[in-house]
């Protein structure tokens, strides 16, 4: 007989903080829906976004409820129209999951579903023992890979996403941030053809790892004109293209200014509050693209990500970070405001 209850991590209520349960309920999944034991979830930006409880968390996330989406584990339920998957399956999950019926669903871009729900944002998601999700949203794990690698899958295939968008092939590349989704869109862009990659970041530490990754140049940018740098590494013309990661105001404008005349920049991260842009010199009039992407496409993306992991340049462990108990939540958060490299992995109550 399974448990009635089990533990969580929650937003219980509007304003910063998380709270860690131990006697939350074992969800209940409908006909379409599948059951799933986490293994083990990754700490995402949003997560942070989320505890901070800054605008973009405000105005989606309605307490109480579970949080966390970046996940892997077995399947030990399902409903009965279910035909996807089976009990015993191991599998991760697509954390945008779309209404299947909108303009954008019909024509190919369920990324862009007009009635999209967000895994651990507007529904219940997988900082605990147990999830319940759609079971078209979940996605079948090979034999070869361990839970920790198929919880990348959702988070390091928005970096992948951004590398296409950009059409890296046979140019010059800037990546701004370095972290898991970041290191990842360097490897991609190697991947899919970029003839030169070049990272900047903050920490000197993730710098090395980009180099490790795949990169060409790196440039700290709190201790040089980001701009320059990238126009002296460029014979002054600047990138053919810039795929931000941060979401941060001036890692954007920079990025922008980064990018020669009739380049494109692609922003993935999500700003935590409005960005200031000069439109008229740095994007109309030098007639810069700028795009932005959300998530991934479902599921090409993930399919392409899973060529990126098997390139001898992706190190999948220097990816990863710490791990921790769910109850250690906040170690975890910590490490990431810190600047600690790698994704932060969260166990329900046994790291293995």
């Amino acid at each position: 007989m399974m448990q009635q209850y089990m533990c969580g991590i929650t937003k219980e209520k509007a304003g910063p903080g998380l709270t860690y349960r131990t006697d939350l309920p074992v969800p209940q999944i409908n006909d379409d829906e599948v059951l799933i034991k986490v293994h083990v979830t990754a700490v995402c930006g949003t997560d942070v976004h989320i505890y901070d409880w800054d605008p973009w968390s405000a105005c989606r996330v309605v307490p109480p409820m579970i949080v966390g989406h970046e996940t892997a584990g077995d399947v030990v339920a399902i409903g009965r129209n279910v035909t996807q998957v089976q009990v015993g399956d191991r599998v991760s999950v697509e954390t945008h999951i779309p209404c299947n019926h909108c303009y954008f669903c019909q024509h190919d871009h369920k990324e862009i579903c007009q009635h999209v729900a967000l895994f651990g944002c507007t529904q219940d998601g997988a900082f605990a023992e147990y999830a319940k999700v759609r079971a078209d949203s979940v996605f079948k794990l090979d034999d070869g890979l361990t839970y920790e690698q198929g919880c990348m899958f959702k988070p390091m295939g928005a970096g992948v996403h951004g590398v296409e968008v950009a059409e890296v092939a046979g140019k010059t590349v800037l990546i701004s941030g370095c972290g898991p989704i970041g290191l990842t869109a360097i490897t991609a862009s190697k991947v899919f053809g970029a003839t030169k990659v070049i990272a900047c970041d903050l920490f000197d530490e993730k710098l090395e790892i980009a180099k490790e990754m795949g990169a060409d140049a790196v440039i700290n940018s709190a201790s040089c004109d980001l701009v320059a740098e990238v126009h002296k590494l460029t014979d002054d013309l600047g990138v053919d293209a810039a795929i931000d990661i941060t979401g941060a105001g001036a890692a954007i404008n920079n990025s922008l200014r980064s990018v020669r005349s009739g380049g494109r920049l692609v922003c993935v991260g999500l700003p935590s509050k409005p960005v200031t842009m000069n439109l008229t010199e740095d994007l109309i009039y030098r007639e810069v693209e700028m795009t932005g992407i959300s998530g991934r496409l479902i599921w090409r993306t993930w399919e392409d990500f899973s060529k990126v992991m098997k390139d001898p340049r992706y190190h999948m462990e220097r990816i990863m970070g710490h791990r921790f108990l769910m109850k250690d939540f906040e170690q975890a958060f910590a490490e990431i405001r810190s600047g600690v490299p790698g994704k932060m992995m969260l166990y329900p109550k046994v790291i293995e």
